[in-house]
């Protein structure tokens, strides 16, 4: 089943519980139309995601219409995709703007035309009231705090730090070693290349870059990585080198949490943090669009913040969680349900 195809399922299936359930406050009397728009939507971070949007849209009955298109990693198709939703009157969209400013003209389009358009977590320049209605960021400053914090309870006498982010120049990472920098001081030092090593979240890459990164240093005390499952398959590396694997402050994943409970063992050092991985960032953007097409009450946050998740030192506020019974590709720290996320990826 497709993406598209599992949403609008999702979709129905909950519309008939929904009018049943309190109505949100952001959800508003006048009906609508609501559309998604994924710039690339082939992994199961954005299948989970996907879902969790259309089961937060299921929420509202005033929408009655809900879409979904999947840009493939092809900027010139997510463009397009825009560009359509608009020409068909799609009352609200909520745009996962992957390729950053370059789908700002087709945003700017739709918004001038009268659109609802809401750009969430991805910044794709602009500002609200002129290219689109709304932008919904997620702090990934606060991630860093919070990385910060915990690696300074681990550590208080300081240490060396890896750490790994995704492509060249990513605002994420930049903001997330900012919040780092902002509780961490000079003790703390950064083995990596200057703001991250760059592994563009994927696995194999990751692989590479990690085994670099041991061969050079003896002494890596912690490595912080902004998508914990890609590490998951480099990780091993460290027991070819002979040396257990570090503490870890990363993003969560199924697939993680069950590594450390089967490596934790035979790695004294093996220590494992995480905030959410942010799934349900797309239902504060989903609420602000919905609010904005239905007059609905917009809700009182702008910014999504990733609460933390798991701490395998004090159990607060979750130990480290492993489902094995589920697939490893689902985020037990998302809102939507541990089984309906395995639905959403085909497992």
């Amino acid at each position: 089943m497709t993406a598209a195809c599992a949403a609008a399922a999702l979709t129905m299936g909950l519309a008939a519980s929904t009018a049943l359930a309190e109505t949100p406050s952001w959800c508003g009397p006048n009906e609508a139309s609501l559309a998604l728009l994924d710039g690339f939507g082939g992994n199961s971070w954005r299948l989970v995601t996907t879902a969790s949007g259309a089961e937060e849209a299921a929420k509202c009955p005033s929408i009655t219409q809900y879409e979904y298109a999947d840009g493939q990693g092809d900027t010139q198709k997510a463009i397009s995709d825009i560009n359509s939703m608009a020409a068909r009157g799609i009352n609200a969209m909520v745009v996962f703007g992957d390729a950053g400013p370059a789908v700002l003209p087709a945003l700017t389009n739709a918004h001038r035309a009268g659109t609802i358009v809401v750009p969430y977590r991805v910044n794709v320049g602009g500002e609200e009231g002129v290219n689109y209605a709304k932008f919904i960021g997620s702090s990934f400053f606060e991630d860093g705090v919070s990385w910060g914090n915990w690696i300074k309870e681990i550590l208080p006498e300081g240490g060396n730090l890896l750490f790994l982010s995704g492509p060249a120049g990513n605002s994420q990472g930049i903001d997330e070693l900012a919040g780092m920098k902002s509780v961490l001081d000079d003790k703390y030092v950064f083995i990596n290349p200057e703001p991250f090593a760059v592994t563009n979240w994927d696995p194999s890459l990751t692989q590479q870059v990690l085994s670099a990164e041991i061969a050079k240093n003896d002494k890596i005390d912690v490595i912080v990585s902004d998508f914990g499952p890609s590490l998951v398959g480099a990780l091993p590396v460290f027991a070819e080198f002979g040396r257990s694997i570090p503490a870890l402050a990363t993003s969560d994943g199924n697939s993680l949490s069950c590594f450390w409970e089967q490596n934790k063992e035979a790695n004294p050092d093996f220590k494992l943090f995480t905030v959410a991985t942010g799934n349900d960032n797309v239902r504060l953007a989903v609420q602000w669009a919905v609010a904005l097409a239905t007059g609905g009450t917009p809700p009182a946050e702008e910014i999504f913040k990733a609460p933390v998740f798991e701490n395998s030192v004090t159990g607060e506020p979750n130990p480290v969680t492993c489902r094995p019974d589920l697939p490893g590709s689902i985020y037990l720290s998302a809102e939507m349900a541990d089984d309906a996320q395995a639905k959403a990826v085909g497992q």
